[in-house]
């Protein structure tokens, strides 16, 4: 059996990561070969991938997009790992580069303007979709199932189904996974530079059936991605089985998040048994040892980091000023008798709890910083939306047991991740994470929400600490009264505490069963 991975990201590639899907994609497809099946997976190059690992040209194709013939090199790229049994590829055109011009780096995803969401990147994996097609068209890829990854490769599947030239759709089986259902990609279907008009024109063969089947619940003038990709798939994914019930149900936001507007196609595809629930798995190298540092040498290694940002920065940010400083410190200072720290995208998913006022009309964060009080210290590692960036400055302004590092450093995280006593993640959903896997890994226990893959990986009292709420406040409250309860079991029952370490560190969740399932509910099931 032959399977064609497509995705955004692709972390067997150096610079191919930027969240968990490219994580999925570097471990999934070893596993899916060590039980004999070819596996090629293809990316996007955005200007830069078969540039910095080693490539060879492979395949040119030549396809019209945007009423112009347009000629894309597909390249074949070395691992960093150097396993020989996947195939990866990227393909390369100016199209699929996303430059920025006041970093003067290239990067994955673009930033469009909220009155515009996702129109330069629809417009890339757009064009990145039909070089794909015109690819499959001429079999230099020859799948049996083509595994697709969240939105940015959905629009395949509108190709295939009605482009005058692609319509191949009988010849092979398509895998859906979701991997973040609130990222839809949803975009016009006309009179807009970014929409499939302006893409393909006259070459879809749409009549008004078709296009209430491409159309989003919502807004009928606009197609979406993430339910063309559950409506057209013949097996539908989500990388945990709870964010699987999750999405069923109706959103209830910020309380809870669950379907997302597409609740009613996901019920259809559930009754019809093609919607299923795999956990991720995480990696767990043989004679796998912890950073184990000094905090000290914790601390010296986090404030070289901060060094390094502030000298790539043209003017002091506040955020790295107050770091420094606070880091400095800590230098000269003992251990605290508890660390806690969270490495993630500061967003409304990942952070809102922190935010939101409980009964005490205090917010999450500063609950637990009094909670931690001069015997504690919490450190935030992470970037994303400046409204949440800026209130964790203040607060680090505010309070002298708190470090927010605004920005992201693999070794920061790394260590981090060996010398915290507890990692919160507290997110409003969480479809998987991978990050409590990584805190378990090193024998860390995490406090947790009981949402989506949290849920399925954390056990209350056992390996880790978990909360809910039916209410907002009520979430925000129970996190705090459950962060109270691990500092004094750390601080008072150490028998306790360590059988909970050793559980975490205990805790499996291995690619090789989550691929056996692939295999046995996904690929065997079409």
């Amino acid at each position: 059996m032959k399977i064609l991975i497509a995705a955004a990201e692709n972390d067997a590639l150096i610079g191919g990561k930027i969240g968990g899907i490219g994580d999925v994609i570097r471990d999934v497809p070893p596993m899916l070969s060590k039980n004999s099946l070819e596996t090629d997976v293809i990316v996007p190059s955005y200007g830069f991938l078969h540039k910095v690992n080693k490539s060879e040209l492979v395949q040119t194709v030549s396809f019209i997009f945007g009423n112009k013939k347009h000629t894309a090199s597909i390249y074949k790229v070395k691992a960093k790992n150097n396993d020989k049994n996947v195939n990866n590829y990227v393909i390369d055109h100016t199209m699929l580069s996303t430059y920025n011009n006041k970093t003067g780096k290239y990067s994955i995803y673009s930033n469009d303007p909220p009155d515009r969401p996702f129109a330069t990147d629809a417009i890339k994996f757009a064009f990145f979709c039909t070089a794909l097609a015109e690819a499959v068209k001429q079999k230099f890829f020859k799948p049996d199932i083509i595994h697709l990854h969240d939105w940015h490769t959905a629009i395949l599947l509108i190709l295939l189904n009605y482009h005058i030239n692609y319509k191949t759709r009988k010849k092979f089986k398509i895998v859906f996974t979701i991997h973040n259902l609130a990222l839809q990609g949803v975009r016009p279907f006309d009179n807009d530079e970014s929409s499939l008009a302006s893409w393909f024109g006259s070459d879809l063969d749409i009549d008004n059936t078709a296009r209430r089947k491409l159309s989003d619940p919502r807004w009928d003038n606009c197609f979406n991605p993430m339910a063309i990709g559950i409506r057209y798939s013949d097996m539908i994914h989500t990388v945990s089985p709870t964010y699987a019930q999750e999405i069923l149900k109706p959103d209830n936001k910020p309380v809870f998040y669950g379907g997302e507007g597409l609740e009613k196609d996901l019920n259809e595809a559930y009754k019809k048994k093609r919607l299923v629930g795999i956990l991720n798995g995480c990696d767990y190298p043989e004679n796998y040892k912890t950073h184990k540092k000094e905090f000290k040498d914790l601390i010296q290694i986090i404030l070289s980091d901060v060094e390094k940002m502030i000298s790539k920065e043209d003017y002091l940010s506040s955020a790295n000023f107050i770091a420094y400083n606070r880091l400095k410190d800590f230098a000269s200072k003992s251990k605290p008798e508890i660390i806690a720290s969270s490495i993630s995208r500061i967003t409304e998913q990942k952070m809102l709890l922190l935010m939101e006022a409980g009964s005490k009309k205090k917010t999450g964060l500063e609950n637990i910083l009094d909670i931690l009080s001069d015997k504690g210290l919490y450190i935030i590692l992470g970037t994303g939306e400046k409204k949440y960036e800026r209130f964790f400055v203040e607060m680090s302004f505010k309070y002298k047991n708190f470090i927010f590092i605004n920005g992201y450093s693999e070794s920061s995280s790394k260590y981090l991740y060996s010398n915290h006593d507890i990692f919160l993640m507290p997110s409003t959903f969480e479809p998987c994470g991978i990050s409590q896997m990584l805190s378990m890994r090193d024998g860390k226990p995490c406090l947790v929400h009981e949402v989506g893959g949290l849920k399925d990986t954390v056990k209350n009292g056992f390996n880790g600490f978990s909360f809910s709420g039916r209410t907002l406040k009520e979430q925000v409250d129970n996190l705090c009264l459950s962060f109270k309860k691990v500092v004094e079991m750390k601080l008072g029952d150490q028998t306790e505490w360590e059988n909970i370490c050793l559980n975490a560190k205990n805790s499996r969740f291995l690619w090789k069963d989550s691929v056996d399932r692939y295999i046995k509910e996904l690929y065997n099931q079409i």
